[in-house]
């Protein structure tokens, strides 16, 4: 387990706990709109279509919502950044590369939003957000 992990609970908790807490939902934008999404979740996709490379934006775009005033005070760390994905793999990936690339305070879901798939290969059925029953909403 990654010192940066947590539950889909712990997120939730650490949102509640502090409303200075970024839930960035890096899912591509199909899965974001049509799968559904944490409520409040800001959308920054890791990989995405058409391509379903890696996002050469991605650092910078995180780094936008730090510095745009929102999240960062002065004499004050910056917000907490929370990844979610579909199961914690692609948040895994996408941490490390902030950590990499000097950001702290970095955190991801190991659950992800849908959760790992069950016997039956079907997804929030064993964990995640929505198994989790946590809000999400969906476009």
């Amino acid at each position: 387990m990654d010192e940066f992990e947590v539950s889909a609970q712990q997120a939730f908790d650490m949102q509640q706990a502090n409303p200075r807490t970024l839930l960035i939902d890096i899912r591509s934008s199909m899965e974001f709109l049509f799968v559904g999404h944490p409520v409040g979740a800001v959308h920054i996709a890791w990989i995405d279509e058409p391509d379903w490379d890696i996002n050469p934006h991605f650092v910078a775009e995180i780094r936008k919502l730090l510095l745009g005033g929102a999240s960062c005070e002065e004499g004050e760390s910056c917000a907490p950044i929370v990844l979610i994905c579909r199961s914690g793999k692609r948040s895994l990936q996408a941490g490390h590369c902030l950590m990499e690339a000097g950001l702290t305070n970095v955190f991801h879901i190991n659950e992800g939003f849908e959760g790992e798939l069950n016997d039956e290969h079907q997804r929030s059925s064993l964990d995640g957000w929505r198994f989790h029953g946590l809000p999400w909403e969906q476009c």
